[in-house]
């Protein structure tokens, strides 16, 4: 029987609770939670599933060595000694990457550098020959991270960041993150519940994402490849089972994801990306301005989600922009949770309603807020009384 043995799941800031929360559900053991990451244990077999269903990791890192190093020398020497040759071979390719939390190194390339050269010195000495570097499609990515005087050196099972689903081959301006949406949709409660709404819909993501999370369909299953499928020890038929095995948890879905968008090129790309995903039968998409909009069926409950312009890259006029929003949803929209994430903190002053929650995330380097705003059917007087 395989063992269980640790593991990495990388995130963003924000989302380490409910990322430890989807891998307790996936059936991980011994989940602790770190910053942007939160550490597991599975076997090989859990492994897949993790990479293929976590919706809020954006890589599994596996630990294969730890060892406390003195000075470059002491480095360089630990690694030549570690048995690579386990992992991989001559006619394979690698690549390193490095981050550092020390005072002993200052260049995350030049450690990396290091590393590369004691990995291939030792095959020489033990072959007679050398692996090939290739830092876009390397058969084994190797991952290092030196924390004070530790080293960790671990392999990246997933390869490219795990928010590239695969359904997404049309985007506009400012496309949000698979990984950032499905965290926010997760923070938001949404797991299908009720109709859903994004007014401003760009090219799909948060409709996607949505769906995906109503039907239960695995995060990941429009990936073409992960890292761990070059591996040695790469077991297809195991793979082939756990992917089997998540797509017959799929379930129904009984009320509507609706998407807007005033621009026609935003809807075109959306579609495309809805058709990619193979969602395009629970998605409708229309080109409407939603300040123009209301709320079709006002008794009925309402999820919207959605990621407005910062003036970042698209110009806008804030003040008006950011006044429309809190206008049409307190005239338009009762019965309906809203939340929407901005960088633009400014901006969330014209918006005239007052927030029932706030929640620090970071989009990419911007910090940003998560903004939830209940809009009851009548005034919230009338809801208590």
């Amino acid at each position: 029987m395989e063992k269980n043995y640790p593991m990495l799941a990388k995130t963003f800031f924000g989302f380490e609770d409910i990322l430890a929360t989807e891998l307790q559900k996936l059936g991980a053991v011994k989940i602790e939670k770190g910053v942007r990451s939160v550490s597991f244990e599975g076997d090989k077999g859990f492994m897949y599933k993790a990479n293929l269903c976590l919706r809020t990791a954006l890589k599994i890192l596996k630990p294969i060595h730890k060892f406390f190093v003195r000075n470059e020398k002491d480095y360089y020497q630990k690694l030549y000694d570690f048995a690579w040759e386990k992992y991989f071979s001559v006619n394979q390719t690698f690549a390193v990457s490095v981050t550092l939390q020390t005072e002993l190194f200052n260049h995350s390339q030049y450690v990396a550098l290091r590393a590369k050269d004691a990995i291939v010195d030792r095959f020489r000495a033990k072959v007679g020959k050398r692996p090939n570097v290739d830092t876009l499609h390397p058969d084994l990515q190797i991952h290092i991270h030196v924390q004070k005087n530790e080293v960790i050196v671990s392999l990246d099972t997933s390869g490219v960041s795990l928010h590239q689903r695969g359904y997404r081959t049309s985007t506009n301006i400012a496309p949000i993150n698979e990984v950032l949406a499905a965290g926010i949709l997760l923070l938001s409660g949404w797991q299908g519940q009720s109709d859903f709404l994004d007014p401003m819909c760009g090219s799909g993501t948060f409709l996607i994402e949505a769906a995906m999370i109503a039907c239960n369909i695995p995060a990941n299953i429009h990936r073409k490849e992960f890292a761990f499928e070059k591996w040695n020890d790469y077991d297809a038929q195991l793979f082939e089972t756990i992917f089997e095995n998540c797509l017959k948890k799929t379930r129904e879905f009984h009320y509507q994801i609706v998407g807007y968008d005033k621009a026609p090129s935003a809807v075109a790309k959306a579609k495309e990306n809805l058709k990619n995903a193979n969602l395009s039968d629970y998605i409708d998409v229309f080109q409407k301005n939603f300040f123009e909009t209301q709320k079709e069926n006002k008794s009925t409950a309402l999820q919207m989600v959605f990621n407005p312009p910062y003036n970042e890259r698209l110009q806008i006029d804030i003040q008006q922009f950011y006044g429309e929003i809190g206008n049409t949803l307190k005239n338009g929209y009762p019965n309906t949770d809203a939340w929407f994430i901005t960088s633009n903190l400014e901006a969330l002053k014209y918006v005239g309603l007052r927030p029932s929650r706030k929640i620090k995330l970071f989009n990419g380097k911007l910090e940003s807020k998560l903004l939830n705003y209940k809009m009851y059917e009548g005034s919230k007087k009338q809801q208590y009384s």
